[in-house]
């Protein structure tokens, strides 16, 4: 939803909004979260909890409070529900072999056993009333003969304390595990329909969940059809916080009438750091047999078992006890697989030789390999799971806006940039302001982002900064369509600019100093130890507050000198940031790599390098008579403790 909270650095508020980073920050050390439950609780604080979080902007943000149910055995999908004036909550527990009930003493975070309801263990359960009984719904995977996540049981009662009765077709399913049998969330009521969620486990646990409408539900018969969902699958993959999987789904109507609805996600499949560990492990295996087996084709390794090591080099021995050592023990057999080695290497010599060209060939392929095994065992293991993560500002998450200013001229950097930047975790929107030319269509690019052309009638630097009620982010990332960087370093500018919403906060840093003012390019600014000027061509801006300041009548005379020059855009709004404030105005963040596409493609704007600082050295005289000096405003590397502007 599209919630603001204007005291906040950024927003609308991004997904996840908790994280197992939230209860390890107040002493619950956890390695993840998953199963959330909504319980509305229409109070005097309008708090929507699910047992150990609470939210009071209707889930934008959530306030861990601690740990609610902590039992000797795993514990998990915390189904809670209103039954005679009591709070119920129903965990999975099958662990112990039981499906229990709690009840709320004080809720959220004490509760009582109120009854073993069933003595079998059921997993992903959940009761509901329906046509007056209640109905419980899981899943039995402990039985022969079960599909472990294909099974699905009903049973109903007039009570939700039992005792309960078995369903005359159970079990109601239990089939392949990508059908949806296992629960993944609660059952809600739209329209006067009743809906069930389920699990789609087919290509990993909890790839995705599933919507079905239930058409009968009787004691005699159960028949459901599945409907679409209505989420939108990421195209970002490992990038997205639910790009790999989403096992479940609760949907609540608020008193006001509004739904809302949470879902849990991960990025990488289940099992994923134990696969990589494993591919790893095994690439090093084999790049130590290479390095063994390439040792013994140059003669360098042989293998050779001590003789300290046979059992005859031991002390005194009886002939009988020497002879059954001799023909049973592991040096003895080692012996002779490194003897039978050594005479097949010796062939193997023989066949290849070394000293050959083809030799020689032969060897450096197999050096090649072991380079690439060893690159991937390493990567595997050490690697992460390949995604690249936002950074949380106070545990929260937020999404930009993405906008460059381009031509026809320059569309094959567009397609580039967009396939690459629309992946990175935050990015919600692409704005592309078209200058000139006949503009391409949304549809023409590889984006996991909606793209908008934003055609514009006269060719002029100033469109960069045009107001733009569209753009539904408070931060907007100006990033010109020549810059390739990593997506790491593009949320590692954008935790910085969070943190400090009123500067421009960028990657290339410029210095402008002494009695003549004089462009300059970054190792000038690098030999003095400081900067006072981010180019906005790489550089994260409030847009609303930005926009305003380029476009009000104090700014009219900078921009008529940029339309002058068709330069100098960056720089003006540098000088105007400044002008508004007495304190810091700019950040730096150092990139780990940067590309300049236009480079390659030979479509550059600014190809000579000597003029265009020329230009830009005449746009600094005139800003300074306009707008007073940038002199005093300098800025320092290495004076943030994140380490990130050295």
């Amino acid at each position: 939803m599209n919630i603001w909270k204007d005291a906040s650095a950024a927003w609308p508020v991004a997904n996840p909004v908790v994280t197992c980073a939230s209860p390890s920050s107040i002493g619950f050390p956890s390695n993840f979260v998953a199963d959330p439950f909504l319980y509305v609780q229409n109070s005097i604080t309008m708090q929507g909890d699910i047992g150990v979080s609470c939210s009071i902007d209707k889930g934008a943000t959530w306030q861990h409070l601690g740990i609610a149910l902590d039992e000797d055995w795993h514990l998990s999908y915390p189904y809670i529900f209103d039954y005679n004036g009591n709070i119920y909550m129903m965990p999975e527990g099958s662990q112990k072999g039981e499906l229990r009930l709690y009840r709320a003493v004080n809720f959220p975070m004490q509760w009582t056993l109120d009854k073993i309801i069933m003595k079998k263990a059921l997993v992903d359960s959940f009761i509901i009333p329906h046509e007056g009984k209640f109905w419980l719904f899981g899943s039995d995977q402990s039985g022969i003969g079960t599909e472990k996540n294909g099974q699905l049981e009903i049973w109903y009662s007039s009570s939700p304390h039992g005792p309960w009765k078995p369903h005359k077709k159970n079990p109601i399913y239990n089939t392949d595990k990508s059908v949806g049998a296992r629960n993944g969330g609660r059952p809600f009521v739209y329209n006067g329909n009743l809906y069930r969620v389920g699990q789609d486990c087919g290509k990993t646990y909890g790839r995705r969940t599933r919507v079905f409408k239930v058409e009968v539900l009787s004691t005699n018969e159960f028949k459901e059809v599945e409907v679409p969902l209505g989420v939108e699958v990421s195209s970002k993959g490992r990038n997205a916080w639910n790009g790999a999987r989403s096992h479940h789904l609760d949907v609540q109507q608020l008193g006001s009438g509004e739904w809302i609805a949470v879902l849990d996600g991960d990025r990488v499949p289940s099992g994923d750091a134990n696969r990589r560990f494993i591919l790893g492990s095994a690439a090093v295996i084999a790049v130590s047999v290479i390095v063994i087996l390439v040792g013994m084709l140059v003669g360098a390794v042989k293998c050779i078992v001590p003789l300290s090591w046979c059992p005859h080099n031991m002390g005194k021995r009886s002939d009988s006890l020497l002879a059954w050592e001799r023909s049973n023990v592991l040096s003895s057999k080692l012996r002779l697989f490194c003897s039978r080695l050594n005479r097949a290497s010796s062939k193997l010599r023989a066949r290849i030789r070394p000293s050959t060209c083809m030799g020689t060939l032969i060897l450096v392929l197999t050096i090649v390999v072991a380079i690439f095994l060893m690159c991937s065992g390493v990567k595997n293991i050490y690697g992460g799971s390949g995604a690249h993560e936002p950074y949380p500002l106070n545990g929260h998450y937020s999404q930009f806006t993405l906008l460059t200013m381009t031509y026809d001229a320059r569309l094959w950097n567009l397609k580039i940039y967009v396939k690459h930047y629309s992946r990175c975790s935050s990015v919600r929107e692409i704005v592309v302001v078209w200058n000139k030319g006949i503009p391409p269509q949304s549809s023409d690019f590889d984006s996991a982002v909606p793209v908008r052309i934003r055609v514009e009638e006269e060719n002029s630097l100033n469109n960069r900064f045009k107001m733009d009620p569209s753009i539904k982010t408070r931060a907007v990332l100006e990033l010109d369509d020549d810059i390739m960087m990593t997506c790491d370093d593009v949320e590692r500018g954008f935790r910085v600019w969070r943190e400090h919403p009123d500067r421009i906060v960028g990657f290339y840093p410029r210095l402008i100093n002494g009695n003549h003012l004089k462009y300059q390019g970054e190792k000038h600014a690098r030999n003095h130890n400081g900067y006072n000027i981010i180019l906005t061509g790489a550089a994260f801006i409030d847009g609303p507050m930005a926009f305003g300041r380029y476009w009000s009548e104090k700014a009219a005379a900078g921009r008529a000198l940029v339309d002058k020059y068709f330069n100098c855009e960056d720089v003006l709004m540098n000088y105007l940031y400044a002008n508004a404030s007495l304190s810091e105005v700019v950040e730096y963040v150092k990139p780990t790599w940067a590309i300049d596409t236009s480079k390659i493609s030979g479509v550059a704007i600014s190809r000579n390098t000597k003029a265009h600082y020329g230009v830009r050295s005449n746009c600094l005289m005139k800003f300074s008579d306009m707008y007073g000096s940038l002199l005093h405003r300098k800025s320092y590397f290495s004076s943030r403790k994140d380490g990130w502007d050295l």
